[in-house]
């Protein structure tokens, strides 16, 4: 069991959101956290990246983003960790082989910062997990 809080990725939001499967284990180790009063967050990284994809058209929503966001936040308990430079400073200066996505980046920067598992279906996230640098949680 991870003793430790969660930081959402935006896939795991986004599936989230349509009600598709998680992974048992993560969604108990999850449901654990918020009982126990361990933060579960999601970074505003994660606002900018909805946005982007709805306004591309690659993601479709019937409400606006930042409704979407707001309610999503809140229906979960989730903390909207601060972006900060020394986030973004260390986004750029991550052990190697490192993740080419910037807003993955910054998500893994914030995970690490605060010692939190990012809960991820990102091929690469996990991978970076599993080479010891983040703490991950596949749902």
């Amino acid at each position: 069991m991870i003793s430790r809080g969660f930081l959402l990725d935006t896939c795991a939001v986004i599936w989230m959101t349509r009600n598709d499967p998680v992974d048992p284990v993560t969604a108990a180790a999850m449901s654990d956290a918020y009982e126990d009063g361990r933060p579960l967050c999601i970074s505003p990284i994660t606002a900018l990246e909805l946005g982007m994809l709805t306004a591309r058209r690659r993601l479709a929503e019937t409400k606006p983003v930042q409704v979407w966001y707001e309610e999503f936040c809140a229906t979960r308990g989730l903390e909207e960790l601060p972006l900060t430079a020394d986030i973004l400073i260390k986004s750029c200066f991550l052990p190697f082989p490192v993740h080419k996505d910037p807003f993955d980046r910054i998500l893994i920067a914030t995970a690490r910062e605060r010692d939190l598992a990012i809960v991820t279906r990102d091929k690469a996230i996990l991978a970076y997990g599993a080479a010891g640098h983040v703490h991950v949680l596949a749902c």
